[in-house]
């Protein structure tokens, strides 16, 4: 169990998942949490983050800092996305462990398991067959991450975990109109038809697909959880365990942001995987169920993106 006065870095604060277990810790009573910005801090610079390692010595480190985005960015900077992230995990994961860190969690994501999976996935299926190539680089940099802590556990008995996200929504997301994903996209693209009194919203693909959303928060709240009450080189799947068309959810988000028009569909465009479930037996059975329903989640993410206009200009 982390005490309440460890001291606990969170690498990536900023972000949606970081600054959702900066919350979390926060509303736990941890008193004694040390973060740093990429201006003070370049985690793809490994003298610097040696240095702030050995100065700062972190007892507990939530790996919660990436190069992300959507399928654009990811098809189009492949090569940036597996450096940045590869250099970035194995400086913070070997640092704190020459620095003797008592327990680090990787924060991973469900684009690691193959393409075809059988659903819904397991946490045994994990490289068992080829990648989905889309993103492909961000993939390989993930299980590159996860692998080295599983493998500093074997060779040097180290208490490493890692966590692997469904889709994620919630506050701080990225509403940006390119590089976004699919939930806070629709937010943005019907707040916006709302606004302009458009007769008609036109969303991708034929509304078919599946997919799983958990709430950031729920994922902070596991993210605690498992470091207090998990150990073990098997990686812990986080969602739901629930799922829904994309027809469905572009349905909610047009009723919880009050867009009367119709909602059309480009068959032209791509759909993506048919279906992502993640199997969450294992975080159910270690005692940890999801709070947040969707419909839920989306009013307030809604409202995060009604608060911080900024957000929609990133």
């Amino acid at each position: 169990m982390m005490e309440k006065h460890a001291k606990i870095y969170v690498a990536g604060h900023r972000g949606m998942v970081g600054s959702a277990i900066m919350r979390e810790l926060e509303r736990q009573g941890y008193t004694n949490i040390i973060t740093r910005t990429h201006k003070e801090l370049d985690l793809c610079r490994q003298t610097e983050v040696e240095q702030f390692f050995a100065e700062e010595k972190p007892e507990y480190v939530f790996l919660a800092a990436a190069k992300v985005g959507g399928i654009a960015a990811n098809e189009s900077a492949l090569a940036d996305f597996m450096y940045d992230n590869i250099i970035l995990e194995m400086n913070v994961i070997n640092s704190a462990w020459k620095n003797g860190c008592k327990k680090l969690e990787f924060l991973g994501s469900s684009c690691i398991y193959p393409r075809m999976a059988p659903q819904p996935i397991k946490e045994s299926y994990l490289l068992t067959s080829e990648l989905e190539k889309t993103n492909e680089a961000y993939a390989l940099a993930k299980i590159s991450g996860l692998k080295y802590c599983e493998y500093l556990n074997r060779q040097y008995g180290t208490d490493y975990i890692s966590v692997m996200p469904t889709n994620l929504y919630g506050p701080n997301d990225n509403y940006h109109p390119e590089h976004s994903h699919v939930l806070p996209a629709l937010i943005r693209r019907f707040h916006e038809a709302k606004l302009a009194n458009a007769p008609s919203v036109t969303c991708w693909g034929d509304g078919t697909p599946l997919r799983e959303f958990l709430y950031v928060d729920d994922l902070a709240n596991l993210c605690v959880f498992l470091m207090n009450h998990y150990s073990g080189n098997e990686i812990v799947n986080a969602g739901t365990g629930k799922e829904l068309t994309i027809k469905a959810l572009t349905e909610l988000v047009a009723k919880i942001i009050g867009y009367k028009g119709a909602i059309k569909w480009d068959t032209t465009r791509p759909n993506g995987t048919p279906r992502k479930l993640l199997d969450v037996s294992q975080a159910t059975a270690l005692g940890w169920t999801y709070k947040t329903e969707l419909e839920d989640g989306i009013k307030l993410a809604y409202q995060d993106f009604l608060n911080n206009p900024m957000r929609a200009e990133r």
